[in-house]
């Protein structure tokens, strides 16, 4: 049964993944992290063929070896949070969430700045 829940975890996570490749301002390469972390615990060939994905993999192996995010990835999560701050600060129902979320997303974007670049290409 807890198998079942860790593979059912990485599929969520493996479609998430999936939707932020084709959808913008939604993060590809965090969903896939997690989908490999999740499959690990559940799923191990799943894990493996993600990280050994054409699309996928070389910034999954990134973060394994080096810790390292790609450029592009730190520019697309930046933009993104700066895209949807005043978008939830406008809409969000209470003050509290207008001021913690947006906090949130400055603590995320600074821990994502100081991570290593990695040299490869992907997101």
């Amino acid at each position: 049964m807890i198998r079942l829940g860790w593979r059912l975890l990485a599929l969520t996570f493996v479609g998430l993944g999936l939707i932020g490749a084709v959808l913008p301002g939604m993060p590809t390469t965090v969903f896939m992290l997690l989908a490999v972390w999740a499959a690990g615990k559940g799923w191990p060939p799943l894990a493996a063929w993600l990280i050994n994905h054409p699309r996928f993999g070389p910034p999954i192996q990134q973060w394994q070896q080096h810790r390292a995010i790609p450029r592009r990835a730190k520019w697309l999560a930046a933009i993104s949070m700066f895209v949807s701050m005043p978008l939830i600060c406008l809409s969000a129902p209470s003050p509290w969430v207008q001021w913690l979320v947006p906090s949130s997303m400055c603590l995320v974007l600074l821990w994502l700045c100081t991570r290593p670049e990695s040299t490869g290409v992907g997101v």
